[in-house]
């Protein structure tokens, strides 16, 4: 895990895209691949569910990140939504908190056939990988939906000028 000695994010105020899209307030998910010893997660707020036949999920990801390494191998992963309460799990799996005893080890997860999904009655989705391309400096993702599990969320945890926040 690597926790940056500096804001990755410092030259925000100076980049007027990152300006405009941090003024987006956008829903946080976790996206997680692979099995207990080799899994990999990422927290993503840059994502689009699009409906269809077959339904799609695109999400923008860290090029750089171990899930974009295990994901090339497992070709599946789960998409699970935070709650407002769990701001510091998206910090950990952003690489922007410390995680005493791994990632992994901060909450408990359920392992699913798509990748580890962290426990009890929430909203998620397992995809199968479709492609991958760089876009600027990030990876979109785009994977088939094969798997939803949704819930009555009243609480969701966004992402709005920098910050991870309840909502609701």
């Amino acid at each position: 895990m690597t926790i940056h000695r500096e804001d990755p994010f410092a030259d925000a105020e100076r980049d007027v895209v990152r300006q405009l899209r941090g003024r987006l307030a956008a829903g946080v998910t976790l996206w997680t691949a692979g099995a207990a010893g080799d899994a990999a997660g990422l927290t993503v707020s840059s994502l689009m569910v699009a409906n269809g036949t077959p339904a799609r999920v695109l999400g923008l990801l860290d090029p750089l990140s171990d899930l974009v390494d295990l994901l090339g191998r497992t070709q599946k992963l789960a998409v699970t939504l935070l709650r407002r309460d769990e701001h510091y799990l998206a910090e950990v799996f952003a690489g922007r908190a410390p995680a005493p005893g791994g990632r992994f080890a901060q909450a408990e997860f359920v392992q699913t056939s798509w990748g580890p999904v962290l426990s009890g009655e929430r909203s998620w989705a397992g995809l199968r990988l479709e492609s991958a391309v760089e876009v600027g400096w990030s990876l979109l993702v785009t994977g088939t939906v094969e798997q939803i599990v949704v819930t009555d969320e009243l609480a969701p945890l966004v992402h709005h000028r920098g910050r991870y926040q309840g909502l609701g």
